[in-house]
């Protein structure tokens, strides 16, 4: 990893932050000088990936919490414990996200790509507004990917009832995070937090076959040949969430930390007002 800009001070908040790419991104943002909070499903999991992150960051405590952010009670849940332990929030990275083989619904009864990949970025960045409004200048970063290319939003079918492709419903809660984080930013102009959006690339983690998304052996085929680090994917999150240059951008799209342009798609103002509308609606949550 390049050298990261000091972080000292500064509050850190990283979803799916036990494993692969928010690992790393909590891991350096630990080493730059931050406190770090992860947060992930499995308990035992997080808390040997908290104290390898310390380990790796001079000793530096790091706090782990855990949640299913598929889950909205869980999102709430956690959303509270961290703010009984910190008074604000100056960067988040919405990380945590998921691929899964076959259609299966949540708790709340909501499609679970759709309920993790997108309502619980919307959901955990809803209920953590006021810890990064509690912040000199709040940062979101939002982990998206060029998968979302070619999708199109279907409002009549959103959670894949009617006809459900797992690749198709990955490829639209991407494109849903764009239409997020855009719509996002547009309503915290003036606010003093930013909000900005990355592709990662195609990195060797293991999303693709925890869920059964694809078979073992492909996955490690695919991977070997043409899939990036870790370390390489987490770069762009740790920039945006560090990077002095990007402290007053909002609203972009970065691939390798440079800004590029997402699909058309992404830019419908009026698919992000409405994708907005039901997500305030399907988890209950008052408009900022």
């Amino acid at each position: 990893m390049t050298t990261t800009p000091t972080m000292a001070g500064k509050i850190c908040l990283v979803t799916g932050g036990t494993a692969g790419i928010g690992f790393i991104t909590a891991r350096e943002l630990a080493r730059a000088g931050a406190e770090v909070t992860i947060v992930g499903r499995d308990g035992a999991r997080g808390a040997a990936a908290a104290a390898a992150i310390g380990a790796a960051a001079g000793g530096a405590p790091v706090d782990f919490i855990a949640a299913d952010l598929g889950e909205q009670e869980q999102v709430r849940s956690f959303a509270s414990r961290f703010g009984e332990r910190h008074d604000r929030l100056d960067v988040l990275v919405n990380n945590a996200g998921g691929l899964f083989g076959r259609r299966q619904t949540t708790g709340d009864g909501i499609e679970r790509t759709f309920a993790l990949n997108h309502l619980g970025y919307f959901l955990t960045t809803m209920r953590l507004l006021p810890l990064l409004q509690a912040a000199a200048t709040g940062r979101i970063v939002v982990v998206a990917s060029e998968a979302h290319r070619g999708a199109r939003l279907d409002f009549d079918d959103l959670q894949g009832e009617q006809r459900y492709s797992r690749w198709t419903a990955y490829k639209r809660s991407k494109l849903a995070n764009l239409l997020f984080c855009y719509e996002l930013a547009r309503r915290l102009t003036g606010r003093g937090i930013t909000a900005n959006a990355l592709h990662p690339g195609f990195v060797a983690t293991e999303i693709g076959t925890r869920h059964r998304f694809v078979p073992s052996l492909l996955w490690r085929i695919g991977t070997a040949m043409a899939a990036i680090s870790p370390e390489d994917g987490a770069r762009t999150s740790v920039y945006l969430a560090s990077a002095l240059d990007v402290a007053a951008v909002s609203g972009s799209y970065f691939i390798k930390s440079t800004p590029a342009r997402s699909s058309d798609a992404s830019y419908n103002r009026a698919s992000a007002e409405r994708l907005w509308d039901i997500s305030l609606n399907l988890t209950a949550t008052a408009d900022i």
